[in-house]
């Protein structure tokens, strides 16, 4: 979907963003840095592109689709117009610092960066990309006297926060790639305050909104509308995630056919499928092709273990018949488990 192979950091700035509720205020550079050094340019194009992962695209975005009312999709646009890139940074800069107003945000350093000859689907374009650093990570350096010093600086490894912007789609809002770690109020921040982006209806968005609201249906809504117990809601979690992975395209009617079966069950499916998309203001698919990276993704978070008190754990992968529930006399609950071999 993307590749930085033979992308080329071309200029990069820097700024300190400080927390606006406390009066922090913002220290900003006079020019871009100097990357005639190549170790340096080497460094920070890694430190750019290298946390980019996902295929989970955005677009910019503002109130009532008014794209030109949304301030950094601006910045960015004259950018890739040629604008003059350190003055952008400086606006990005006082920006950010506007948005920086809840108490729980920390002051960091910004850095944008300009890159040519990154792939986006087969076409080379031009990208920007944006960092904020807010957690130092210590380090010792050594002199030639063999003495040690602790200093705190930059961790290249990790990354918090940060967004790359592709130069394509330019009139619905770029595509956008985004980096969020943090608390719920650090996201609100970074994500729906500072970029103001949105999803883009794709392969990746498609798969990954349909398998979390079927996950939901079979978690919540199944057992209030049917007894059922948790080895089969495993177990329709399980084949949910085989049929997307087995298929290359999705068909939502055959997806419940093969996963509930029952008339009734599809039913109550198919009023939690209305619902849900209403009230999680979410656009669902009856058909779309399947993005496997978003399978793999939301294959980590479908549970296949049955908990039993703080005792045992049990793994269910396979055929749910070779597992029976029953009760004892004097009601103590067991699970009676058929198998073939023993590893």
């Amino acid at each position: 979907m993307f590749d930085f192979t033979d992308a080329f950091l071309q200029e990069a700035s820097i700024h300190k963003i400080g927390n606006k509720a406390d009066d922090e205020g913002t220290q900003l550079s006079a020019d871009a840095l100097d990357l005639d050094g190549m170790d340096l340019r080497v460094l920070l194009q890694k430190f750019f592109l290298t946390h980019f992962k996902t295929e989970e695209f955005y677009s910019f975005n503002f109130q009532e689709d008014d794209l030109a009312l949304n301030p950094l999709y601006n910045y960015v646009k004259r950018i890739f117009n040629k604008g003059d890139f350190h003055a952008n940074t400086v606006s990005m800069a006082h920006y950010l610092y506007d948005v920086s107003s809840h108490p729980m945000i920390k002051p960091g350093d910004l850095l944008v960066g300009r890159f040519k000859d990154v792939d986006i689907k087969g076409t080379r374009t031009n990208a920007v990309a944006i960092l904020k650093v807010e957690n130092m990570q210590a380090f010792l350096t050594l002199e030639e006297d063999l003495k040690l010093n602790s200093e705190k600086g930059i961790n290249t490894d990790k990354i918090d926060k940060a967004a790359i912007i592709f130069n394509t789609e330019e009139k619905d809002g770029y595509r956008v790639l985004i980096i969020d770690k943090g608390s719920n109020t650090e996201a609100v921040y970074w994500r729906d305050d500072f970029l103001k982006v949105k999803p883009i209806s794709d392969e990746f968005s498609n798969t990954k909104n349909f398998l979390q609201m079927a996950k939901t249906f079979v978690v919540k809504q199944l057992p209030e509308d049917f007894e059922v117990d948790k080895t089969r809601q495993i177990d329709m979690l399980n084949r949910s995630i085989d049929f997307f992975k087995k298929n290359d395209s999705f068909n939502k009617d055959e997806f419940e056919n093969e996963i509930f079966g029952s008339k009734e069950v599809i039913e109550s499916f198919n009023t939690f499928y209305d619902e849900y998309k209403e009230a999680n203001n979410v656009e669902l698919e009856d058909s779309f092709e399947i993005s496997t990276q978003a399978v793999k993704k939301q294959a980590k978070i479908f549970k296949s273990v049955l908990k039993l008190d703080k005792n045992f754990h049990i793994y269910i992968h396979g055929d749910r018949k070779l597992i029976e529930k029953g009760t004892e006399p004097d009601g103590r609950k067991f699970y009676k488990i058929y198998y073939s071999e023993e590893e």
